[in-house]
């Protein structure tokens, strides 16, 4: 097949794409986690493409990120476990399909094996800007338990979040996470508890860029 210019919208597009992102997200939403469906596909996105367009990087890699942003959960639809490692083989076959060069592909491939904080590491840029933009999308919008009286940790966290931005300070060479929280809802020891091996990852994905990375909770830098 002709190998083509993919980008982020031919992806949406795409209907085994549709299929695997909105099953993925129903075996999430069974086993009880956070959203993972459309609207983090589409913020992971967002925010990934975000990232090197801030940093005035390459478009074409820009997108790229973008791409990895949207597919790098697919792989839920399988298992949880391990799937980072699923979601690239499943975008392998997808990407493929769909005509996108190999070399393309092989990046995006070793971005979304690498996003999980367990084993993952910030490769490459593509893989660093997807680092930073899954971890930062925590908000309240991603709970799907019904009953409050029943969540866990997570749930709660997530909850507590109002407001979430991870702007990019070109001037102080700084990638800020700024959260604001209800401290009623969730303790920022909390979100520690359950974060902190996420934020040390967007560290390093930070440092890729020659940047600083910081959170900061209801205006106060952590």
């Amino acid at each position: 097949m002709e190998k083509i210019l993919i980008t982020l919208d031919h992806v949406r597009k795409n209907d085994k794409v549709k299929t695997y992102i909105e099953k993925a997200n129903d075996q999430m939403n069974a086993l009880g986690y956070t959203e993972h469906g459309f609207r983090h596909a589409g913020i992971v996105a967002a925010t990934a493409k975000n990232i090197p367009d801030s940093l005035g990087l390459d478009s074409r890699l820009a997108e790229l990120s973008a791409i990895a942003g949207y597919l790098h959960d697919i792989g839920n639809v399988v298992n949880r476990k391990d799937h980072g490692e699923i979601s690239a083989m499943l975008a392998y076959d997808i990407l493929k399909e769909m005509g996108m060069e190999a070399a393309e592909i092989a990046t995006i491939m070793g971005a979304i094996g690498n996003h999980e904080e367990e084993l993952g590491s910030p490769i490459s840029s593509i893989g660093a800007a997807l680092i930073l933009a899954d971890k930062a999308d925590v908000h309240r919008s991603r709970v799907q338990n019904p009953n409050p009286l029943s969540f866990d940790i997570h749930d709660r966290v997530n909850h507590a979040v109002e407001h979430s931005l991870l702007r990019v300070d070109t001037q102080r060479k700084s990638i800020n996470l700024e959260l604001t929280t209800d401290t009623h809802s969730a303790s920022v020891m909390e979100y520690f508890e359950i974060f902190l091996l996420r934020m040390l990852m967007c560290r390093r994905a930070a440092d890729f860029f020659g940047c600083k990375f910081k959170l900061i909770i209801n205006g106060v830098d952590l």
